[in-house]
């Protein structure tokens, strides 16, 4: 028991007297503002808070968002065909691909994909 004590308070010396000495010798002795900030989705954060964000850019990251999500439905539906039924499987196919399309055609036809304006 006495040994155990022993030896824990010699690993919290250690690593005080590394943790003090690691301060000591750090070269970021002074603290900049705009280190010191939290820097947050590329927005700067001392700049104004309501800056105009472009509506076409998260259109554009939800419909990535879209197709990468159809990837991890299509991709368990091929592995999947060995064991389920094939009219089953033809169904279940065609309706997730028929819904994507449909949604892809809807925002082309809106005007989303485009990068102008």
């Amino acid at each position: 028991m006495n040994m155990t004590l022993m030896y824990m308070f010699m690993i919290m010396l250690i690593t005080t007297s590394l943790t003090l000495f690691i301060l000591l010798i750090s070269k970021k002795m002074i603290t900049d503002k705009q280190k010191a900030s939290p820097f947050e989705c590329g927005f700067n954060p001392m700049s104004n808070k309501r800056l105009p964000f472009s509506i076409h850019f998260f259109l554009i990251a939800v419909l990535f968002l879209i197709f990468d999500i159809e990837i991890i439905i299509i991709l368990p539906m091929i592995f999947s065909l060995k064991y389920v039924m094939l009219k089953l499987w033809m169904l279940s196919s065609y309706t997730v691909i028929i819904t994507l399309l449909v949604g892809l055609y809807n925002e082309w036809f809106q005007g989303m994909l485009k990068w102008t304006n």
